[in-house]
């Protein structure tokens, strides 16, 4: 039986549209003795650049979120005893919290929990650095390694200007390909913030026991729906569509539909939130082959969704990730909101409903993209002991 190579993956991901563009695979082949794919371009798939020098493998096509080759083995791994048709994974609890250290909160898309829990090991030195998305403007992100709180603070800072000289070359996107990232990486033990795709690409790593992923201590899973892209065309239909500036946004989120933040010019500062049924023009289209709301295969996963502002959704899903959240809580690291039974169920629900609705249009997706594709069974498991 031939095995597939990075060929097949240009040929059933890359041309149908489908990479996610999380970098593993550049992360893994790059990390051998030749440099054979590179990803340079950080709006287009991974390219050849010494085909010569590829040895068929098949790694990096193992490794790739699209082709859901360890989904079994994954699932195994990560407590999906049970089968469900929504890919809420396996929950251990789920929480609402919010930081307590005043600059992580104020500079925080919702609580600031993420980078307050990365600062604390980082202080304990149970990890070396963290891989995050520092933020270049608005609605463009570059993945950088924080080794300290002023690093944590400057990835996320609200320094959001954008230059106004646009031109056909500009391109911004709300994704960030972070992987790549772990090549120089030259530490020990690394935490990762990723989208499901990326979390899923370094499961695939390690399940195969494959550098670089032998550094990585743990992964902190974000929920997305959607990203988005815009190049100069995109930009200019977005400003007058939703009456706005790319210069003057201060900070986007995503909770029930996309918020946006114009910064204060006035007594009040301004919040438009835009529907997603409003924005299929803006996003990316290799978000609709993603099934995963809520990075499933995390230790821990974060978002906005089913919290107030300024507080942070957590589920904990590993033995590792139970056991960061019950050490940051009793370290006054973060604080958690006491949520009753009928509060905690609507917080479910309302990210069920989610998970649903990014199943459903990933399968209307791949069918009308004419892709094969099996679904693979997910199990939805909650214990709230």
């Amino acid at each position: 039986m031939k095995i597939k190579n990075f060929k097949d993956l240009i040929k059933e991901v890359h041309e149908p549209g489908i990479c996610q563009q999380c970098g593993g695979c550049v992360s893994f082949c790059n990390s051998i003795e030749h440099d054979v794919i590179s990803m340079k371009d950080p709006n287009s798939p991974p390219k050849y650049i010494n085909e010569d020098k590829c040895l068929e493998c098949g790694i990096c096509y193992l490794l790739c979120p699209q082709t859901h080759i360890l989904d079994g083995d994954l699932k195994k791994t990560y407590n999906f005893t049970s089968f469900s048709s929504m890919p809420f994974g396996f929950i251990d609890n789920i929480y609402s919290c919010q930081a307590t250290d005043k600059d992580f909160l104020k500079i925080g898309t919702d609580g600031g929990v993420v980078n307050s829990i990365i600062n604390y090991l980082l202080e304990k030195k149970v990890i070396d650095g963290a891989i995050v998305a520092k933020t270049k403007t608005a609605f463009s992100r570059e993945a950088t390694i924080a080794r300290n709180k002023k690093d944590l603070i400057e990835a996320s800072g609200l320094k959001l200007d954008l230059s106004p000289q646009l031109n056909e070359l500009q391109k911004f996107h709300t994704y960030t390909s972070s992987l790549p990232q772990l090549r120089d990486y030259k530490f020990k033990r690394l935490a990762v913030v990723g989208t499901p795709c990326q979390i899923y690409t370094i499961r695939c790593m390690q399940s195969l026991g494959i550098i670089p992923s032998e550094n990585i201590e743990l992964c902190l899973g974000l929920f997305c729906y959607e990203n988005f892209f815009f190049d100069k065309l995109r930009i200019e239909k977005f400003e007058k569509e939703f009456n706005l500036k790319f210069e003057n946004v201060e900070r986007i989120n995503i909770k029930e539909d996309l918020i946006i933040k114009l910064k204060n010019r006035g007594a009040t500062q301004k919040i438009i939130h835009i529907p997603f049924e409003s924005i299929n023009d803006y996003m990316r289209q290799a978000c609709l082959a993603c099934s995963d709301f809520t990075s499933i295969y995390a230790d821990i996963s974060f978002g906005g969704l089913g919290s107030t502002d300024k507080f942070t959704t957590v589920i904990t899903r590993t033995k590792k990730g139970i056991d960061i959240i019950r050490k940051v809580i009793n370290a006054g690291v973060i604080k958690s909101f006491r949520l009753e039974v009928t509060s905690k169920e609507k917080m479910k629900e309302k990210i069920s409903q989610f998970c649903q609705l990014k199943m459903e249009r990933f399968e209307n997706f791949m069918k009308n993209k004419l892709i094969t594709w099996k679904s693979p069974p997910l199990a939805l498991e909650i214990d709230d002991d």
